[in-house]
């Protein structure tokens, strides 16, 4: 009876026990991000000898950065023609890289150099420089911050006055970390990032990392236009006056106005 007696109160003790430990929490499985597809609205001529890192429209004017050690530059080009209405050239040894509009002054990454190219929109006169650790590669304005990316799947967002780092967004797509983020645009709360060496446009949300959108591009340019592998997707202004996208890549010989719209 003892024997029994006491086999039973381990059990019960053993019920208890387990009872009393802490429910695992259930495995979320990643969501799936939505996919969607570029679709042509209308095609501009644009500089196929330009090496496009970073493309900015405002009020109508477009302006962009190219890259490329002797071939870098600062310009603004006319939508409708894809001429060069502006430009200074970027000397060497710098690669510039992605261009954001702060107020009235343009900020230009450089690649490697470790410094962003500030200057005055109305004049493109150099007002100064800015510092960063780390290569450049994307850049965009999200109110009164700066994102910017390095090629890695981590975006840093930054101070527009120093560049000092406020936080770092880690992004993902379906669950994975996403790397090779390049060009980048701020709109309507979401960040959207060229991806490189792929046809593909990520929306990436700020606040979680999570890229809830995966834009299909490659119906843009097509086989005979492509005439090198350097000819990647690299490029993205957003027009808020009818909610498309200008999209273009580098060495291109069109500039695409576009809508994302769900793929089927």
């Amino acid at each position: 009876m003892t024997v029994r007696l006491g086999i039973a109160l381990l059990a019960m003790l053993g019920t208890a026990m387990a009872a009393a430990q802490p429910a695992k929490p259930k495995t979320m499985a990643p969501t799936v991000a939505e996919r969607m597809k570029a679709e042509i609205v209308r095609a501009y001529p644009h500089d196929r000898a330009a090496f496009t890192q970073g493309l900015v429209l405002d009020g109508g004017r477009l302006y962009e950065s190219t890259g490329l050690v002797g071939r870098s530059s600062l310009r603004e080009t006319e939508l409708g023609t894809g001429r060069v209405i502006r430009k200074v050239d970027v000397a060497p040894p710098i690669f510039a890289e992605g261009l954001a509009l702060v107020g009235d002054r343009l900020i230009q990454l450089t690649w490697q150099n470790e410094r962003a190219l500030v200057y005055d929109r109305s004049t493109f006169a150099k007002q100064g420089e800015l510092t960063y650790r780390g290569e450049g590669w994307g850049l965009c304005r999200d109110g009164d911050s700066l994102l910017m990316s390095d090629g890695s799947a981590n975006l840093t967002v930054r101070r527009p006055t120093d560049f000092s780092i406020v936080r770092t967004i880690a992004v993902t797509l379906d669950g994975q970390p996403l790397d090779h983020l390049n060009e980048l645009e701020c709109a309507e709360g979401a960040v959207y990032a060229n991806v490189w060496t792929r046809d593909v446009i990520v929306r990436i949300d700020p606040a979680s990392g999570r890229v809830t959108h995966r834009i299909d591009a490659m119906n843009l340019l097509s086989p005979l236009e492509r005439q090198n592998p350097d000819q990647v997707l690299n490029g993205i202004a957003y027009d808020a006056t009818d909610k498309t996208f200008l999209v273009t890549g580098k060495l291109w010989p069109k500039l695409f106005r576009v809508r994302f719209v769900p793929a089927r």
